[in-house]
C-alpha cells in the first residue's frame, strides 16, 4: 500500500489520464471466493448467491494492480459489512493513510478531498464516492458523474476477471478448509502484481 502522498498523488494521476476521474487514488470491491461448505460451519459462510464463499476484499491502482487486500471474511457478510472489519477502514478513519491534502479539481476553485470509488455498498464518506442512486435523467450532470465513476470502478472487478482467467483455480470451488483457501488467494494477489511489471 503506498505509504506517502507522493505515492498516491502518482496513483491519482494515472486515474485521472487513463479514466478521466480526477483525484482518485483507488477503486474497492469485494470477490466472493467459492469454497465448498467448511465442516460444522452451519451458514457462516452462506452467501447471498447460494454459495458458500469467503470474501476477498481489494482496492486496486488505475494499472489493474492490486494496492490492498483484505482475505478470509465469511461469505455471509456484505461487501460494506467486510470492509467495515478491515484495517484500512480504521487507517482512513484515523488519518493515517497519508493521503494528499485537498485541493482543487480541474477548472475549479473548491478544494475536494482525494477519494476510493467504490458501489453502493459500501458508505458514503469525505474519502469514499459512489453513484448517485436511482436513474438519473440524460444528460444530467448527475448521469455524466455516474458514467464516469462507473469507469473508474469498473477497473477492480476487471482486475478480479483478469486474476480468475489466469488463475484457474478461482472457476470452482476450492475443496480447502478457509484458512488454507486465504493463503492460495494472497499467492494469486501477489502472483498477479508480480506479472503485472
Amino acid at each position: 500500500m503506498p505509504s506517502s502522498s507522493q505515492e498516491w498523488k502518482k496513483i491519482a494521476f494515472d486515474y485521472n489520464k487513463i479514466w478521466n476521474f480526477p483525484q482518485c487514488v483507488g477503486a474497492m470491491d469485494g470477490k466472493h471466493v467459492v469454497i465448498e461448505a467448511p465442516i460444522l460451519s452451519g451458514t457462516e459462510f452462506y452467501n447471498y448467491k447460494g454459495t458458500f464463499s469467503i470474501v476477498l476484499f481489494a482496492i486496486v491502482d488505475a494499472n489493474y494492480n492490486f494496492i490492498y487486500v483484505n482475505v478470509g471474511c465469511q461469505g455471509r457478510l456484505s461487501d460494506g459489512g467486510v470492509f467495515k472489519s478491515t484495517g484500512f477502514k480504521k487507517l482512513m478513519e484515523n488519518s493515517t493513510l497519508n493521503l494528499p491534502e485537498k485541493s482543487a479539481l480541474p477548472g475549479r476553485d473548491k478544494l475536494s478531498p482525494y477519494v476510493f470509488v467504490a458501489d453502493d455498498a459500501f458508505p458514503l464518506s469525505p474519502n469514499i464516492m459512489k453513484p448517485y442512486r436511482g436513474n438519473q435523467p440524460k444528460a444530467s450532470k448527475n448521469r455524466i458523474f455516474n458514467y464516469r465513476l462507473s469507469r473508474a470502478r469498473r477497473v477492480v472487478e476487471n482486475v478480479f476477471g483478469i486474476m480468475a482467467s489466469i488463475f484457474r483455480v478461482f472457476r470452482k470451488p476450492m475443496l480447502l478448509q478457509p484458512e488454507k483457501v486465504d493463503k492460495i488467494v494472497l499467492a494469486c494477489v501477489h502472483l498477479h502484481n508480480y506479472l503485472r511489471k
